[in-house]
């Protein structure tokens, strides 16, 4: 009984240590496929790990700039008109000064897009 319990302890503080690397690493690869403006790559990470971007948006941090303006840094226009499609109209009007700074053509699908 003893050693059932040990194990079954050890269990459940070895599972609850694993998500936090799992969210490391998808955090990690959301940000290289902004980087690189693959879209599709970044869509299929997303539906396989079951998250949303409106969800991702307030938790990852990509060289300390969050996505949308992450991926106007890297003139990421694919991956950037997929962030302005799905993010909310508010987050959108929040980030439409910097977006304009960086990168005008995304400023400018904002700017349709909150209208």
């Amino acid at each position: 009984m003893k050693l059932f319990t040990t194990i079954f302890i050890l269990t459940i503080l070895w599972l609850s240590f694993l998500p936090k690397s799992y969210s490391f690493n998808v955090a990690k690869n959301i940000c290289e496929y902004v980087a690189v403006d693959d879209k599709s790559r970044l869509r299929k990470l997303l539906k396989a790990s079951r998250l949303k971007l409106r969800n991702v948006y307030k938790d990852v941090s990509c060289d300390k700039d969050n996505i949308l303006i992450f991926a106007a840094k890297k003139k990421a226009n694919e991956v950037g008109q997929l962030l302005i499609k799905k993010l909310p109209k508010a987050v959108l009007e929040s980030e439409l000064n910097a977006l304009s700074s960086l990168s005008p053509q995304m400023a400018d699908m904002a700017k349709a897009r909150i209208k």
